[in-house]
């Protein structure tokens, strides 16, 4: 039984601390390229953190905006129009 509870501690070292990824990274577990990170942080749809000149985005946030960002089967594109 306590094996199972070690299993479920977080990510990162220190418990409690927010894991920040940064761009590249958002990208690699999307499967998009990194110009479609930026896309989504400069529209608010993907908050983040400015660290200088870069952006950090919260594990946290990355995890919600894949839970909440799903388009079920039927439902239109509302995105840009193709010429």
């Amino acid at each position: 039984m306590a094996e199972q509870d070690e299993r479920a501690e977080p990510m990162s070292d220190q418990p409690g601390r927010t894991r920040f990824l940064t761009v590249v990274e958002v990208a690699d577990v999307m499967r998009v390229s990194k110009m479609t990170v930026y896309r989504l942080l400069h529209s608010g749809e993907l908050p983040a953190v400015r660290v200088g000149r870069s952006f950090r985005v919260p594990q946290d946030a990355l995890d919600h905006y894949l839970r909440t960002a799903r388009v079920e089967p039927g439902q239109q594109d509302e995105g840009r129009l193709s010429s």
